[in-house]
């Protein structure tokens, strides 16, 4: 299974009226939790970009455990427990890093479309072979 874990720290400008995160945050922290993943991997969206490549967001989730507070550091892990064949899911846990304590729970759904015409493909197999070391147990029983 491909996972990354990255260290967020909250700033003040991400918390609202209660001095909790604001829960629109968590989305932008799971961007930063993708990215870095893609990113550790071999796939920055730069790379994509280059290639004529763009993952939009289809769908998103969050579910709130915990609250997060200014200062805080979390604990952003962003993992992709199956191989895309069309789509890909990318699923997320943010935890509280002194603690342990989960905050949020979340996934966002991408799809891999051109560039220049906006067409949903399939993954690049590039993307695919580079991918597929991480899923050889999962696909070998």
């Amino acid at each position: 299974m491909l996972s990354y874990k990255t260290e967020i720290r909250v700033r003040y400008a991400d918390t609202d009226k209660m001095q909790f995160v604001y829960n629109g945050k968590y989305f932008e922290y799971f961007e930063v939790g993708r990215t870095e993943m893609m990113r550790a991997n071999g796939f920055p969206y730069s790379e994509f970009e280059k290639k004529g490549l763009q993952l939009p967001v289809l769908e998103t989730h969050a579910k709130y455990k915990n609250y997060a507070k200014y200062d805080d550091v979390l604990i952003v892990r962003a993992f992709v427990k199956e191989l895309p064949l069309l789509k890909i899911k990318i699923d997320y846990e943010i935890t509280e890093k002194e603690t342990g304590r989960l905050i949020a729970e979340g996934y966002t759904v991408h799809v891999f479309m051109r560039s220049e015409d906006k067409k949903a493909i399939r993954p690049p197999r590039l993307f695919i072979d580079h991918l597929k070391p991480h899923y050889e147990k999962q696909y070998a029983e």
